[in-house]
C-alpha cells in the first residue's frame, strides 16, 4: 500500500488529521487496533474550545455541533456557602461549547470511515529516519500488510506503538502523577445547572458538566486507588449532594449508566517529531481533566500539523514542519501549566496551609477582573498557532 500520510490511531486526532488533509488533496490511511463500535463508544471529553469549535465548523463538520452542541459563555467556581460566575463571553469575546468526544468522533467517521482500518494487530513503525517510512501490521482477516507512505503521524495516545519507535535515548519526560483522581459518572437526568460547576470542597473537589440537555456528567475527587464498585449509586448521589450544595439550589438525581475512576497525571514527551514521523495528542501529552484541555490540545497539534504538511506536499516547504515541534510545545506547556494550576486550586490535600491558600485564591478569581480574565483565557482557548 503506498499513501502520503499513515496515522496510527482512529480517536480524534487521527481522524481530524486524516478529514484536514483530505480537504488538501493529501492521502491519508489509518490504522486502528479497536473496532469502530468502540471508538465511537469511548466516554472522553466533553468541552471544546472557541478555537476547537471554530475547526471543526470550517472543515464541514459543524452541522450537528450546532445543533445539538451546547455553547456555554462561562463557568462556575465554588466553595461552601459562595458560587461565582465567571462571564468568558463578556471577559474575551468568546465561549465554549460542551459537545462530547464521542460525538466528535462520530462526525469524524461519517466522512473517514473508508480510510481507516479497524481492528488491527501487530502495528509497527519501520525506518522512520528515512525519506520512505513504513507502518505494517496484521489486518482484521489475518492479512499482513505494509503501507509505505512519505510521512508517518503517531496519534495512538500514551500506550501507543508510536512514542516507542523513538529511540530511548533522544527521548525525554516530565510528569507528575497526582495523589487522587476522579469518579466520574453518567447519569440520564436533565443537568441541575446552566454553566459548568467546579466545586472546591473541604471533602474533595466536586464537578457538574453535562452531555446533553438529557444527559448530566458529574466528578467526584477520590482516591486513585479506589475500587469503583465502592462506589455505590446511592453513595455518588449523596456525597454529590454534599460537595455541590448551596442553599436556595438543589441536585436532582437519575440512574446512573456508566462510572469509571480515572487517575490524573500531567506528561509531557520530546520530541514530538523524529524524522519523518510526527506525535499528536496523548502519544506526546497528557493534562488532567481539570482544565478541559486533553482533546483541545491534540486539536492544537492537528493544527499546526495540517498546516506544515499542505505546505510540504503542495509547495515542497520543509520549514513549517521543522518548526512544528517548537510551535506545538509552547501550546502544550501553556495548557499543562494551566491544567496544574486549575487542578491544584480545586482539589484537597488534607493540608490546612493548602487549604487557605486554595480559597484565597478563590476568592482573588472571584473577585478581580484581571484574574478571572487570565482563567477565561486559558479556558477558552488561545488562537491555534500554525505558522501560515
Amino acid at each position: 500500500m503506498r499513501t502520503q500520510v499513515a496515522i496510527v490511531g482512529a480517536g480524534p486526532a487521527g481522524l481530524l488529521l486524516s478529514h484536514l488533509l483530505s480537504l488538501r488533496g493529501i492521502d491519508s490511511v489509518v490504522v486502528e487496533n479497536r473496532s469502530r463500535e468502540y471508538v465511537e463508544a469511548r466516554i472522553r471529553a466533553g468541552v471544546l474550545e472557541q478555537g476547537t469549535a471554530d475547526l471543526l465548523v470550517e472543515s464541514g463538520l459543524g452541522d450537528r455541533l450546532k445543533s445539538r452542541g451546547l455553547r456555554h459563555d462561562g463557568i462556575h467556581l465554588q466553595w461552601p456557602g459562595e458560587r461565582h460566575r465567571i462571564d468568558f463571553h463578556a471577559l474575551t469575546g468568546r465561549s465554549v461549547w460542551v459537545y462530547g468526544q464521542t460525538e466528535v468522533v462520530k462526525d469524524l467517521l461519517a466522512v473517514r470511515a473508508d480510510a481507516v482500518h479497524f481492528e488491527v494487530s501487530r502495528t509497527a513503525l519501520h525506518d522512520v529516519d528515512g525519506d520512505r517510512p513504513a507502518l505494517s501490521f496484521v489486518d482484521r482477516d489475518g492479512t499482513a500488510r505494509t503501507v509505505r507512505a512519505d510521512v508517518v503521524v503517531g496519534a495512538d495516545g500514551f500506550h501507543g506503538v508510536s512514542r516507542p519507535s523513538i529511540p530511548e535515548p533522544l527521548r525525554r519526560t516530565w510528569q507528575r502523577d497526582y495523589p487522587y483522581g476522579w469518579l466520574g459518572v453518567l447519569a440520564e437526568v436533565p443537568p441541575s445547572t446552566d454553566e459548568l460547576i467546579y466545586a472546591w470542597h473541604p471533602r474533595g473537589f466536586a464537578m457538574h458538566s453535562m452531555r446533553s440537555p438529557e444527559l448530566s456528567r458529574l466528578y467526584l475527587q477520590v482516591d486513585p486507588a479506589e475500587s469503583v464498585e465502592a462506589w455505590s449509586d446511592d453513595r455518588i448521589w449523596d456525597e454529590l449532594r454534599t460537595r455541590l450544595g448551596l442553599d436556595g439550589w438543589s441536585l436532582a438525581d437519575g440512574p446512573i449508566v456508566d462510572k469509571g475512576i480515572t487517575p490524573m497525571r500531567s506528561f509531557v514527551s520530546t520530541p514530538m517529531r523524529h524524522g519523518r514521523l510526527f506525535l499528536v495528542g496523548d502519544a506526546a501529552h497528557i493534562v488532567p481533566p481539570t482544565g478541559a484541555k486533553g482533546l483541545n490540545l491534540a486539536v492544537a497539534d492537528v493544527a499546526v500539523l495540517t498546516e506544515a504538511l499542505g505546505a510540504f506536499f503542495t509547495e515542497g516547504r520543509t520549514d513549517l514542519l521543522d518548526g512544528y515541534e517548537e510551535r506545538a510545545l509552547r501550546r502544550v506547556w501553556r495548557c499543562t501549566h494551566f491544567s496544574w494550576w486549575m487542578t491544584s486550586m480545586l482539589h484537597t490535600s488534607g493540608d490546612e496551609f493548602d487549604r487557605q491558600l486554595q480559597l484565597s485564591q478563590l476568592r482573588y478569581v472571584c473577585s478581580s477582573e484581571a484574574a478571572a480574565t487570565g482563567l477565561a483565557e486559558n479556558y477558552v482557548g488561545l488562537p491555534h498557532e500554525t505558522g501560515r
